[in-house]
């Protein structure tokens, strides 16, 4: 079944999701920390990378079925600590909606990079001069997602809120921010992390502390040797507020072994 079909049986049950922009948005980057990159790894190849999710649909079907959770929770009297915890459970209509829509979102997105990554070679192509042949070593990872896996000998729905799945030998990609250098990882398949790593190197300051603190002169010193916006529209993604990604690193070594170092020289941001 193709996206656009499986997306309308989704919208038969929620009609006010046929509202989101997701067939115009399929192949475009989006804003925020999403970010397409030119980078050299240790041994000067070239590697294209590039962040995006699910834009704006995934974030509509979370926001309509937390909606409907929280109904739920008062028809069936749940005291919960915070209404933003209310759940579905399993076997439930609403639990197997979900389930299902969350699925087609991550679908859409894993589609979404890879028309995007397409998209980059054919452009790459037609402006330089020699000609080059891609191998496409492609590492597409989720982040943010939910699926159903096996851990501590039971049966579980996992989420991984900023981590990737970081199974023994999976290779995944840990970003660090538009003036530092990201990582091409393998996974150790530790049992204690649920076999995840981090996404990312993670902020340390909000966009609203980032856009405070820093100026556009702090943020054109930090990216001097990336090709890069470097224009206050961007100050909240500028290197400082994100964390140290060699510290992250190294809080992560019992969860991957790092197979390659990049660094960027091109930052394409929405």
């Amino acid at each position: 079944m193709s996206l656009a079909e499986e997306f309308d049986r989704i919208c038969e049950d929620q009609p006010r999701l046929r509202n989101t922009n997701n067939r115009n948005h399929l192949g475009t980057l989006g804003t925020g920390n999403h970010f397409i990159e030119i980078c050299l790894d240790e041994a000067d190849v070239v590697w294209v990378m590039l962040h995006s999710g699910s834009r704006g649909v995934g974030n509509a079907i979370g926001t309509r079925y937390i909606e409907l959770a929280k109904k739920d929770a008062e028809v069936h009297l749940r005291r919960l600590p915070d209404a933003n915890l209310a759940y579905f459970e399993e076997g439930a209509k609403h639990f197997d909606d979900y389930v299902r829509a969350v699925g087609w979102a991550q679908r859409f997105a894993q589609h979404n990079r890879e028309l995007m990554m397409q998209a980059v070679l054919r452009a790459l192509q037609k402006t330089l001069v020699k000609p080059f042949k891609a191998h496409v070593e492609a590492v597409n990872c989720h982040h943010n997602y939910v699926q159903r896996e096996r851990h501590f000998g039971a049966d579980v729905w996992l989420t991984r809120k900023g981590a990737v799945s970081a199974r023994e030998g999976e290779l995944g990609i840990i970003p660090g921010s538009m003036g530092a250098r990201s990582f091409i990882v393998r996974g150790k398949g530790n049992a204690e992390s649920f076999h995840s790593c981090s996404h990312g190197a993670g902020r340390q300051f909000s966009r609203t502390e980032a856009k405070r603190r820093f100026t556009l002169e702090d943020h054109t010193a930090a990216t001097a040797h990336v090709e890069c916006r470097k224009d206050a529209g961007v100050i909240d993604e500028t290197p400082a507020a994100y964390k140290d990604i060699d510290a992250v690193m190294a809080a992560q070594a019992d969860l991957v072994e790092v197979v390659h170092q990049l660094r960027q020289i091109v930052c394409v941001k929405g």
